[in-house]
Protein backbone atom coordinates (compact mmCIF):
# COMPACT_ATOMS: atom_id res chain seq x y z
CA UNK A 1 0.00 0.00 0.00
CA UNK A 2 0.98 3.53 -0.89
CA UNK A 3 -0.53 6.47 0.37
CA UNK A 4 -0.01 10.45 0.44
CA UNK A 5 -1.16 12.97 2.58
CA UNK A 6 -3.24 16.40 1.43
CA UNK A 7 -5.47 18.83 2.20
CA UNK A 8 -9.10 19.81 0.18
CA UNK A 9 -8.85 22.77 -1.67
CA UNK A 10 -11.32 23.98 -3.54
CA UNK A 11 -15.45 23.08 -3.66
CA UNK A 12 -17.75 22.77 -6.27
CA UNK A 13 -21.69 22.19 -6.65
CA UNK A 14 -22.58 20.99 -10.02
CA UNK A 15 -26.22 20.47 -10.67
CA UNK A 16 -27.26 18.17 -14.10
CA UNK A 17 -30.37 18.77 -16.41
CA UNK A 18 -32.24 15.98 -17.45
CA UNK A 19 -30.27 14.80 -20.50
CA UNK A 20 -27.31 15.99 -19.66
CA UNK A 21 -23.81 13.67 -20.15
CA UNK A 22 -22.49 12.93 -16.46
CA UNK A 23 -19.08 11.74 -17.32
CA UNK A 24 -18.99 13.94 -19.36
CA UNK A 25 -20.04 16.81 -16.88
CA UNK A 26 -17.43 15.67 -14.54
CA UNK A 27 -14.86 15.67 -16.77
CA UNK A 28 -15.39 19.12 -17.94
CA UNK A 29 -15.68 20.67 -14.71
CA UNK A 30 -12.40 18.93 -13.92
CA UNK A 31 -10.73 20.35 -17.15
CA UNK A 32 -12.20 24.09 -16.99
CA UNK A 33 -10.60 24.13 -13.34
CA UNK A 34 -8.10 22.55 -13.39
CA UNK A 35 -8.52 19.79 -10.91
CA UNK A 36 -5.74 18.02 -10.66
CA UNK A 37 -6.74 15.16 -8.09
CA UNK A 38 -10.29 15.17 -6.40
CA UNK A 39 -13.17 13.12 -4.72
CA UNK A 40 -16.94 13.54 -5.23
CA UNK A 41 -20.06 12.41 -4.49
CA UNK A 42 -23.43 12.18 -6.93
CA UNK A 43 -27.38 11.87 -5.91
CA UNK A 44 -30.32 12.04 -8.32
CA UNK A 45 -31.28 10.66 -11.51
CA UNK A 46 -30.10 8.44 -14.37
CA UNK A 47 -31.87 7.18 -17.09
CA UNK A 48 -29.18 5.80 -19.54
CA UNK A 49 -25.54 4.23 -18.71
CA UNK A 50 -23.12 1.70 -19.70
CA UNK A 51 -21.34 0.24 -16.46
CA UNK A 52 -18.88 -2.75 -15.80
CA UNK A 53 -19.87 -5.11 -12.63
CA UNK A 54 -16.89 -7.31 -12.61
CA UNK A 55 -14.80 -9.07 -14.59
CA UNK A 56 -16.17 -12.90 -16.13
CA UNK A 57 -13.03 -14.98 -14.47
CA UNK A 58 -11.19 -13.75 -12.14
CA UNK A 59 -8.25 -15.79 -12.88
CA UNK A 60 -7.89 -13.97 -16.54
CA UNK A 61 -5.73 -11.07 -16.90
CA UNK A 62 -5.97 -8.56 -18.41
CA UNK A 63 -10.01 -9.06 -17.13
CA UNK A 64 -12.39 -9.16 -19.55
CA UNK A 65 -15.68 -6.73 -18.14
CA UNK A 66 -19.00 -7.32 -17.73
CA UNK A 67 -20.56 -4.86 -19.34
CA UNK A 68 -24.74 -3.78 -18.33
CA UNK A 69 -26.80 -1.37 -19.26
CA UNK A 70 -29.23 1.56 -17.75
CA UNK A 71 -32.30 2.06 -20.15
CA UNK A 72 -35.26 3.74 -17.98
CA UNK A 73 -35.22 5.94 -15.17
CA UNK A 74 -33.44 5.01 -11.85
CA UNK A 75 -32.27 6.85 -8.63
CA UNK A 76 -28.52 6.71 -8.02
CA UNK A 77 -26.20 7.59 -5.23
CA UNK A 78 -22.06 7.19 -6.56
CA UNK A 79 -18.89 8.29 -5.38
CA UNK A 80 -15.66 8.63 -6.76
CA UNK A 81 -12.38 10.15 -7.87
CA UNK A 82 -10.64 12.51 -10.39
CA UNK A 83 -6.85 12.12 -11.59
CA UNK A 84 -5.43 12.69 -14.84
CA UNK A 85 -3.74 10.56 -17.33
CA UNK A 86 -1.82 12.54 -19.88
CA UNK A 87 -3.59 15.24 -20.73
CA UNK A 88 -7.05 14.23 -19.74
CA UNK A 89 -8.82 13.93 -16.22
CA UNK A 90 -9.86 10.78 -15.94
CA UNK A 91 -13.01 9.62 -13.98
CA UNK A 92 -13.67 6.58 -12.01
CA UNK A 93 -17.39 6.44 -10.20
CA UNK A 94 -18.91 2.92 -8.47
CA UNK A 95 -22.79 3.83 -8.37
CA UNK A 96 -25.79 2.12 -7.19
CA UNK A 97 -29.11 2.36 -9.19
CA UNK A 98 -32.10 1.92 -8.14
CA UNK A 99 -35.65 1.30 -8.92
CA UNK A 100 -39.10 -0.67 -7.33
CA UNK A 101 -36.77 -3.34 -5.89
CA UNK A 102 -34.32 -3.68 -8.71
CA UNK A 103 -30.73 -2.76 -7.28
CA UNK A 104 -27.68 -2.47 -9.68
CA UNK A 105 -24.36 -1.16 -8.87
CA UNK A 106 -21.26 -1.20 -10.68
CA UNK A 107 -18.32 1.72 -12.21
CA UNK A 108 -19.79 3.36 -14.77
CA UNK A 109 -18.34 4.10 -17.86
CA UNK A 110 -20.11 5.40 -21.18
CA UNK A 111 -23.31 6.42 -22.68
CA UNK A 112 -24.46 8.76 -19.35
CA UNK A 113 -27.68 10.99 -19.02
CA UNK A 114 -29.32 12.43 -16.48
CA UNK A 115 -33.06 11.85 -15.35
CA UNK A 116 -34.72 15.07 -14.66
CA UNK A 117 -32.54 16.39 -12.17
CA UNK A 118 -28.87 15.14 -10.44
CA UNK A 119 -26.38 17.21 -8.17
CA UNK A 120 -22.57 16.54 -7.86
CA UNK A 121 -19.97 18.01 -4.91
CA UNK A 122 -16.72 17.73 -6.18
CA UNK A 123 -14.23 18.26 -3.48
CA UNK A 124 -10.65 19.21 -4.87
CA UNK A 125 -7.53 17.61 -3.15
CA UNK A 126 -4.26 19.63 -2.55
CA UNK A 127 -0.62 18.33 -2.50
CA UNK A 128 -1.53 14.80 -3.92
CA UNK A 129 0.68 13.66 -6.53
CA UNK A 130 -1.50 10.72 -7.62
CA UNK A 131 -1.92 10.16 -11.40
CA UNK A 132 -3.64 7.53 -13.84
CA UNK A 133 -1.12 4.86 -15.71
CA UNK A 134 -2.43 2.43 -17.94
CA UNK A 135 -0.94 -0.99 -16.82
CA UNK A 136 -0.93 -3.46 -19.64
CA UNK A 137 -0.85 -6.49 -17.48
CA UNK A 138 -4.47 -5.33 -16.16
CA UNK A 139 -5.51 -3.56 -19.47
CA UNK A 140 -6.48 -0.52 -17.28
CA UNK A 141 -5.34 2.73 -16.73
CA UNK A 142 -4.79 2.41 -12.20
CA UNK A 143 -3.73 4.69 -9.87
CA UNK A 144 -0.09 5.79 -9.53
CA UNK A 145 1.04 7.99 -6.72
CA UNK A 146 4.80 9.65 -7.34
Amino acid sequence: MRYQQGSIGRVFVLRFEDNDSILEGLQKVSIDEDIRAGVFFVLGGIKQGRFVVGPEDDAVLPPKPMWREINESYEMVATGTIFWQGDEPKIHMHCAFGKRDDVKMGCLRQDTKTFLVLEAVILELKGISAVREFDPQFGLALLKMN
